[in-house]
């Protein structure tokens, strides 16, 4: 029943493949090393010479063989979360991003036996997600899916609500704009706790309460009397519902290998951008229905919520691995009664000091040191935020200067979907040749690669701006800027995705720390820029205002050129991306 390994075999953290080479522990770090190969206590003494080589060996193998998070793959489409559970340390930092306490189910026998009763995944072990059938990883895939979307979704479905928000509370529809902005505020802090939380419980288990405490929340907004309480439950909100949008990639990566993990990272990435701009239909239909109001776009937010919490509780399954390999090892001591069978996630813990580190100081250094690092995540946090701000300038295009109805001003919000899903045959079309060229590299990620999709979508999202905003004027016909939010939504979909593909493939161990600082800067855009939306258009005007946005957009085309140019030289340069020359 049990799966035992030899002494150079290590635990394969969850991904079902061949264990991924790491640079070796400092040989004086003694420390480190018991920390690595997670033994306890003082030396391990041995008296024969043979005993002594089998250490030896151990510890070299140890060090070599890590356990890394098959999210770091970079073949992923999207913000992948990349974690560890046995990883190597960074020059003045710990050693690992989730502490072990004292109570591990470690034999205490020589590290032979240690290492023998090491559990790992059989070969085709059906418990294994990546052994897992099609049909079966589709449904789970879905789940996932439908639970990033009902936390995207509550974004914007209060947006076309603002001014029924502001008669009621007594305050300026500029004030209420709060309504969205705090929201996606959330989602800059929450991904610091549920990150780790993940690493340690397991995805589900670290998106499962989060969205019960989502939906709680809808409610708590939707029974408040008050602007403060209003804006108060939709930040908290935001806090929980960032657990899905942070978490589901990683849970993505613990079910596919690369080949077919793009396939399911674009139907997610279509969940998360779907919500901001399908909500607004959703919640002006709502807004506008008399026996209905306001109100309800929150709580059709938690009754969605709480059906998908319901469904994904009995139906979807944990497919983190090391979550399931110290289920493993716990079955194991039960049914054969033998107490030496162990995982390394057995002892997992949280910690203060390393969610500071991976989550919090790396990302501002990172953003502070790698030039790659600023200007992507400034790209991409130009076009997310744009996205939000499209939320406060449809309803002064459609609505206040060509008096459309409150549901119809929001349905060019659809035409923005449309071009996110033609944005999806534009990444999924650059696949064949990243496979050719990584192929042609030896298997190694080329993030230069990356770029070309990337100048496609810069050139559609300009060009989306300066239609939108120069036949916006209702002497046009409504369909006419309706197309350009097509160009729109397809140029962001396109650019934010090969962002998120850049920083993953450059970065590699470190991209977690390379994408939370994307995330958070994203996150402030998205809730700053929807601030200064109503102001700046209703002053200057749409076509003046979007051929602003439009000239900022044409000041960051030459970016993937740029790096598909100086790419290499600035890894060569990066101490977190090192290049083999």
């Amino acid at each position: 029943q049990g799966s035992r390994l030899s002494a150079t075999e290590t635990v394969l953290q969850g991904s079902g493949t061949e264990p991924k080479r790491m640079s070796a522990l400092g040989n004086g770090d003694e420390e480190v090393k018991r920390e690595a190969t997670g033994w306890r206590g003082g030396e391990v003494r041995m008296e024969s010479a043979e005993a002594q080589a089998s250490r030896e060996k151990l510890d070299e193998d140890l060090e070599k063989e890590g356990h890394l998070d098959s999210t770091s793959s970079s073949s992923d489409n999207t913000a992948p979360q990349v974690t560890s559970d046995l990883r190597p340390p960074e020059r003045g930092t710990e050693l690992t991003d989730i502490e072990k306490d004292g109570e591990s189910r470690q034999p205490d026998g020589s590290p032979d036996e240690k290492a023998a009763f090491l559990v790992k995944w059989d070969e085709g072990e059906r418990a294994n997600p990546r052994n897992w059938s099609t049909l079966y990883k589709a449904f789970i895939t879905w789940q996932l899916g439908m639970l990033a979307l009902a936390a995207s979704l509550g974004s914007s479905i209060i947006a076309p609500a603002e001014p029924r928000i502001a008669e009621y509370a007594g305050v300026s529809e500029e004030i209420t704009v709060l309504c969205v902005s705090l929201y996606v505020l959330g989602f800059a802090f929450g991904p610091l706790l549920w990150a780790p939380i993940s690493e340690v419980y397991g995805r589900k288990w670290s998106m499962e309460p989060a969205m019960i405490c989502l939906g709680l929340f809808s409610i708590g907004t939707a029974v408040s009397q008050n602007a403060a309480s209003i804006f108060i439950t939709r930040f908290f909100g935001g806090v929980f519902g960032s657990a899905p949008v942070s978490n589901v990639s990683a849970a993505l990566g613990d079910m596919y290998d690369p080949r077919a993990r793009g396939i399911a990272v674009t139907f997610y990435a279509v969940c998360v951008v779907g919500g901001p701009t399908i909500g607004p239909v959703i919640g002006s239909a709502l807004t506008a229905n008399s026996h209905l109001g306001w109100r309800w776009t929150e709580y059709i937010e938690a009754i969605w919520v709480f059906a998908v919490v319901v469904l994904t509780f009995f139906a979807m399954p944990e497919v983190y691995g090391p979550t399931l390999l110290k289920r493993k090892a716990q079955r194991l001591r039960k049914e054969t009664g033998d107490q030496r069978y162990w995982h390394p996630h057995e002892a997992a813990k949280i910690t203060f000091s390393n969610i500071l580190t991976k989550h919090v100081s790396r990302p501002i250094q990172m953003l502070g040191t790698e030039p790659m690092v600023l200007c992507i995540a400034i790209y991409a946090s130009f076009v997310y935020g744009l996205l939000y701000l499209t939320l406060e300038v449809f309803p002064i295009v459609y609505q206040q200067e060509r008096h459309m109805g409150t549901v119809v001003s929001t349905l060019p919000f659809l035409g923005l979907f449309v071009g996110v899903l033609f944005a999806v045959g534009i990444n999924l079309a650059n696949q064949p040749r990243y496979a050719r060229i990584v192929a042609q590299n030896k298997g190694k990620a080329v993030p230069e690669a990356r770029l070309p999709p990337m100048l496609v979508g810069g050139f559609l999202f300009v060009i989306g701006l300066f239609w939108f905003g120069w036949t916006a004027n209702p002497k046009y016909h409504w369909a006419i800027p309706t197309v350009a939010t097509a160009f729109i939504g397809a140029g962001f979909n396109v650019i934010f995705q090969q962002c998120i593909n850049f920083l993953v493939d450059t970065y590699a161990l470190y991209a977690a720390s390379a994408v939370s600082a994307n995330t958070f800067l994203r996150s402030l855009f998205a809730c700053g820029l929807p601030l200064a939306a109503r102001p700046m258009f209703q002053n200057m005007g749409v076509g003046p205002a979007c051929s602003v946005l439009g000239g900022v957009a044409c000041l960051a085309l030459p970016v993937p050129l740029l790096f598909m140019k100086y790419g290499l030289r600035l890894r060569k340069m990066s101490k977190f991306a090192p290049v083999e020359d």
